[in-house]
């Protein structure tokens, strides 16, 4: 009986020691608890990605699952970043890290050493949880538990294609133009500027939207290849607050999905944003103000 106990305990060590110098799919792996949604854990990771010319997106395998390829001189490290909610306010993120090109050495020295490897690993993650945790003190996201009715109203439009990250920038590009035109034209204006998405391509972080301005239907409306009319139809949204920087009021688009989600109601992922401040003023980001509206599958 008690060689079959060393037998086994022998076993389950050598399976163990194979596993983790063969087997195991990664050398070494951190994890990060935040006080935030998925979608704002999926885009800080690709932006903070972003800024760093040394480091490529590989794949998105799905919303919650990304990897990346990060070059520090000679070595290679694959990033996979499992992103994981835990409840309504906290995310876990799990990041797998794997050197492409030292692998098995590092498996044999990390049990026994401080290597490079671990310190390079260590000092990336704590780049990266600085930015998320600046980013998140940037902005926030208040979701009503009310069902919201978005009116009817004619607008003055310009239809605009560009990333979620170069959206406000379409805006402030378009907004004189817009403004200008309906101002020395003497057009009554109706209400507030606002945004509607026409596709949300989640996959490449694009978009298609309509900058709007509503204004009061005339006869009279001034005429040219830029600006187009309509009439945008009210519909009925879940609704939350944003209060940051317009670049990144798509933090709330996820918040909204989210809550969706949870309480089993289908919606549209179009969202509709109504801005109550002019970031050409400045001053604090957290005072400025948008509505932001998931119209609902009726």
């Amino acid at each position: 009986m008690r060689n079959k106990i060393v037998y086994f305990v022998v076993f389950l060590l050598l399976g163990s020691f194979i596993w983790y110098l063969f087997i195991k799919p990664y050398d070494y792996s951190v994890s990060i608890t935040s006080k935030t949604f998925p979608g704002a854990i999926n885009q800080s990771i690709k932006v903070w990605g972003n800024t760093n010319r040394n480091t490529v997106l590989l794949q998105e395998k799905d919303f919650l699952n990304i990897d990346q390829q990060l070059r520090f001189n000679d070595s290679i490290f694959q990033y996979q970043w499992k992103i994981t909610p835990v409840n309504d306010s906290t995310t876990k993120i799990k990041i797998y890290i794997t050197d492409a090109d030292h692998s098995f050495g590092n498996r044999i020295k990390i049990p026994f050493l401080n290597t490079d490897f671990e310190k390079r690993t260590k000092s990336t993650i704590l780049d990266f949880n600085n930015a998320l945790t600046e980013h998140l003190e940037k902005f926030r996201v208040t979701i009503l538990d009310t069902l919201q009715q978005l009116p009817d109203t004619y607008c003055a439009y310009i239809p605009i294609k560009a990333s979620q990250l170069g959206k406000a920038k379409g805006m402030m590009q378009n907004y004189p133009i817009l403004s200008t035109v309906l101002v020395d034209n003497n057009v009554a204006l109706n209400g507030r500027p606002f945004l509607e998405i026409t596709n949300w391509n989640r996959k490449v972080d694009s978009v298609s939207y309509n900058f709007c301005y509503p204004i009061i239907k005339s006869d009279s409306l001034p005429q040219n290849d830029i600006i187009k009319y309509k009439k945008f139809e009210g519909v009925r949204a879940l609704k939350a607050i944003y209060n940051g920087n317009y670049i990144t009021s798509d933090r709330a688009w996820y918040a909204l999905l989210d809550y969706a989600k949870k309480n089993g109601l289908e919606v549209w992922e179009r969202p509709v944003e109504v801005f109550f401040s002019n970031p050409n003023f400045g001053g604090n980001e957290l005072d400025w103000i948008a509505e932001i509206y998931m119209p609902l599958k009726e």
